[in-house]
């Protein structure tokens, strides 16, 4: 009989169209709640909601952050959804277990003006080129990391304006892109991409020395590299954030933003409702009766 666990990861795969990064986001923790169900002589499919909740706490006792905890239970909660689906267990063990209130916090951002001074920052080159089409396309689109490595060409409409993005769980949706960012990627496409390609074919439209796709790794060491002088750390998905939060203190319609995000539950998007004292300000001073 195929492990428990894996017919899950299985099943994830085929009938989800679940990333390979979040797949082995999954599969790292059930196999942390194996390991820890093993050492106190527990089966993976005999467990109980006495054992759910000791986990949960051994993670908090381990320093573990509300966001690690959270990510642990939901993966947990659908891998006890998937064992009662498949008639291995009766009862739902993980029923009533919440989710830890604070791991939703708050993303750190930077302001409009030290986004324009990021964007600014890639020099001469081909390599510097294609550097700042990926910084405009992320802020411009608030692509994820792992959406804006797997573009391709003929995801691009330049005449519309918008590029068609697969999300997670395989879904697809199109998103609009400003004027800007896309006459620096058709620059790029014009001037350097062809240059990095050295006669070799691709269909994806950011690409590495030597032709190949750009890696989430390589992504990350880029931004790294020209984020050192700003205000805080800043990531792929910092810039995300910024796109979501700059467009709502822009008077932007949640479900619009909802919808470009790609977020499936509009409670993820309503988080950046609550980022920037700025939004409140204007909400404050457009409707009070004193302003």
């Amino acid at each position: 009989m195929i492990d428990p666990v894996e017919r899950f990861l299985n099943y994830l795969t085929v009938e989800k169209g679940l990333s390979v990064n979040t797949l082995a986001a999954y599969k790292r923790d059930i196999q942390k709640f194996n390991t820890f169900l093993l050492e106190s002589g527990v089966n993976i499919t005999g467990f109980q909601k006495a054992d759910l909740l000791s986990f949960i706490e051994h993670l908090r006792n381990s320093g573990n952050q509300a966001t690690t905890l959270a990510r642990n239970i939901a993966a947990l909660r659908g891998f006890c959804k998937f064992l009662l689906m498949e008639g291995i267990i009766t009862e739902d063990p993980i029923e009533n277990i919440s989710t830890p209130k604070g791991w939703k916090r708050i993303p750190r951002i930077i302001g409009p003006e030290e986004v324009l001074s990021l964007l600014d920052k890639p020099g001469a080159g081909n390599l510097s080129l294609r550097d700042r089409a990926i910084l405009e396309m992320i802020y411009s689109s608030g692509l994820r990391a792992s959406e804006l490595i797997h573009i391709k060409i003929s995801d691009i409409n330049f005449e519309a304006g918008f590029i068609t993005v697969t999300g997670k769980g395989s879904k697809e949706r199109v998103v609009p892109v400003h004027e800007a960012a896309l006459s620096t990627v058709k620059k790029y496409m014009d001037e350097a991409r062809p240059d990095i390609l050295k006669k070799r074919t691709s269909p994806f439209l950011f690409l590495a020395k030597g032709g190949k796709p750009m890696t989430r790794q390589r992504l990350w060491q880029l931004i790294k590299k020209y984020s050192k002088e700003l205000s805080i750390n800043i990531s792929p998905h910092t810039l995300r954030h910024c796109f979501a939060s700059h467009l709502l203190d822009g008077g932007a319609d949640l479900r619009a933003l909802q919808k470009m995000l790609g977020h499936t539950d509009i409670s993820t998007t309503q988080i950046y409702t609550k980022v920037t004292p700025e939004r409140l300000r204007k909400i404050h001073k457009l409707h009070h009766p004193r302003s």
